[in-house]
């Protein structure tokens, strides 16, 4: 009942939001952007190789989770419309499955044109994520609000932090456009999650906290996602650097101004400085990973 009455409470933010999507958000179109001259056919019992396609490792992690993420779009839209069941918000479920229905189709024909990724390996492995179903499944309004801006938030930044790393121009304008949209779908649940903290600032509060404590990175449940994991890490494509500077700090702290809230209840005021106490940590291994960066670039440079 109170996930219920906060949905309708939401109701007329929901609706400027949901024109603002519309308004600004702009129709592409995959084909448009594929290499499709780059592509040959796959001959029977081919084996693929790597060499035709060379990419960093960590690159190559970072666009089959990327890929793998948006892949297990059924059981993401499964939680997002169990969550908001209300009638009303049943034509963003459908239209955020849509455009993200779209980066799924271009980048796995991006990677099958230039055989970035073993094809074969790349089709076992959606099977495997998608069957098994795996996804954050917040209890509360609240708190899928507070996941679904910190996800889509950290997928833009995955996303276009490895088209920087692609060297050929059509996979940097994929990622690009991909994280565009991305970027959007952020601002959507953002400003909502900005209401939700106007109408109740406490109970907002402690979900922020627990999402925030306890988020991973879209993508468990694909196989081997740990070592694509550090891998992407280690090259700086989503690490506790970007987590820290381009999620914890702009949103937690510039934008919902979570140290800056006011009367709050005895238990959001434990949550909060949980929080914040967390942020910190966060910054403090942000420095430490940096720093073990630039000793090893340093050391590769006197080698």
């Amino acid at each position: 009942m109170e996930d219920l009455v906060l949905l309708e409470e939401l109701v007329p933010t929901f609706e400027k939001l949901l024109d603002r999507h519309f308004s600004t958000s702009k129709e592409w179109f995959p084909h448009e952007l594929v290499p499709w001259s780059m592509g040959r056919d796959f001959e029977p019992n081919e084996e693929w190789d790597p060499n035709e396609f060379p990419l960093p490792p960590a690159v190559r992690s970072a666009l089959f989770v990327n890929l793998l993420t948006e892949d297990n779009l059924p059981h993401y839209f499964a939680t997002i419309n169990r969550v908001f069941s209300s009638e009303a918000w049943s034509e963003w479920t459908h239209r955020w499955t849509a455009e993200e229905g779209r980066h799924s189709i271009v980048i796995r024909d991006y990677l099958t044109v230039t055989r970035a990724i073993d094809p074969i390996g790349l089709e076992k492995a959606r099977m495997a994520q998608v069957s098994r179903g795996k996804t954050p499944q917040p209890p509360s309004v609240q708190e899928a609000l507070a996941y679904l801006t910190l996800q889509e938030l950290a997928t833009r930044i995955s996303h276009r932090n490895t088209g920087k790393l692609l060297e050929d121009k059509a996979g940097y304008s994929i990622m690009a456009r991909v994280g565009s949209d991305e970027n959007f779908h952020h601002l959507f649940y953002r400003d909502l999650a900005t209401a939700s903290i106007e109408i109740n600032p406490s109970e907002m509060v402690i979900a922020i906290e627990k999402q925030v404590r306890g988020f991973q990175m879209p993508g468990i449940g694909i196989p081997g996602f740990n070592s694509h994991a550090k891998l992407i890490a280690k090259a700086g494509i989503y690490d506790f650097e970007s987590h820290h500077s381009q999620i914890l700090v702009p949103l937690v702290i510039r934008h919902w101004k979570i140290d800056q809230l006011e009367n709050l209840s005895p238990e959001a005021e434990k949550a909060r400085e949980k929080l914040l106490k967390h942020i910190d940590r966060v910054a403090l291994a942000a420095r430490h990973v940096q720093a073990h960066r630039e000793e090893d670039d340093a050391k590769q440079k006197t080698s």
